[in-house]
Order: C-alpha cells, then structure tokens, then sequence
C-alpha cells in the first residue's frame, strides 16, 4: 500500500511536481476560506488581501462558524462550493497571490489549467457531502477577515491535519480530469446511443 501523500505548508513547486490527476492529498498546515467576493475584490478592485497566500491553500467553502464566549472561533461545518464560479478570477488570482493549492467542488476550465501550468499550482476536489467532517481537521481557526462581507464570505484561516481526502483535478502540466473524463464517457455514450437508437426507431 501506497503511502499517504500530504502536502504541508507552505507548499513548494517541487511538492506539486509529482503530482497528476486523479491523485489523492491530505493537507496539513494553514487552509483560507476564499470565495467569490475575495476573488472580486482583489482581481476587479484592486484591493490586496488581508492574508498572505503564497505558497499557501484556499478553500472555496461558505463555512458555517461558532464563535464562543472567550472570543473564539470554532468550525461547525466546513463544505466546498462550486469552484467554477471562480474560473474567470482565478488564474489572475493564482499569479498574484502564487497560492499553490485551490480546493473547492466540482472542475475548473481551461484558465484555471493554464494558470496551474503558468504558477506552478493545482486545483483539487473536495468531496461534497463531508462538510461536517471536515470540520473535525480543523485543528483551530487562527483568524478571521473581511468580516464585512458575512460569515460564507470571511476569510477564515483554519490549521488543519491532514485535511481531505482531496482529489487532484487539475494538475502542474495541464492535465484537467474532469474535462478529460467527460470526452471519455462521451466516446463511450455514442455507440450505446446508435444500439439504443436502432432498436427504437420503430416508436413514433
């Protein structure tokens, strides 16, 4: 049995070279909440962010957050959102910021890749359904920022152990798993399609 790859931060290029899609990660050290309107302010309003991310990891996730009486903050759930809302922002954003791993649910397209294989980055996918069980590798969360824009919006930065499991969907070279799984399940759908369709053509 293979050993379990973790990646901790801050994370190197070298850490991320080996790696191809479809691989499995853990991630251990600082993981930042950071969805749309972070993306927004940065790239579209030039604002910079209240966080240092290089050769650190965001999360695309709207947690959901306790905060207990000494001032604290604790992690209820902690669950991905559609990472291609971010597909417009994000290779801008990974060259500005050379953030090293992008989680969140679901594929990125093709500036996204371009932007892995320009800054030496990944994207990966966090399995949705989990966001309670998340929460239990967050070890502690270390900060909070840009409270203005509510709780989902907040930069949260979470120390985590050996977060995950995470999927590599896109890779350093480029390589995209989603997008290469959708033209092989559509070389396979064609001829199951003409069987399908001759054995009904019969029906009006």
């Amino acid at each position: 049995m293979s050993a379990k790859k973790i990646l901790t931060t801050p994370i190197k290029d070298e850490d991320l070279e080996a790696l191809n899609i479809g691989d499995v990660v853990y991630l251990t050290g600082h993981l930042v909440t950071c969805r749309d309107v972070a993306h927004r302010r940065l790239i579209e309003l030039g604002r910079e962010l209240p966080v240092d991310l290089k050769g650190g990891a965001i999360f695309h996730a709207g947690p959901i957050v306790k905060q207990n009486d000494d001032g604290s903050y604790e992690m209820v759930s902690i669950g991905p959102t559609t990472s291609m809302r971010m597909e417009k922002f994000e290779k801008e954003f990974i060259k500005q910021t050379g953030v090293k791993l992008v989680v969140g649910k679901g594929g990125m397209g093709d500036e996204t890749a371009a932007g892995c294989v320009e800054n030496k980055a990944v994207h990966a996918i966090f399995p949705g359904g989990c966001a309670v069980l998340a929460a239990t590798k967050v070890e502690k969360i270390e900060g909070a920022h840009w409270k203005d824009l509510g709780m989902p919006e907040t930069l949260w930065v979470n120390k985590v152990n050996e977060f995950g499991p995470l999927i590599i969907s896109i890779d350093t070279k480029g390589r995209n798993l989603i997008e290469e799984n959708k033209a092989r399940f559509r070389e396979k759908k064609q001829p199951v399609l003409e069987k399908i369709n001759a054995q009904v053509r019969f029906i009006k």
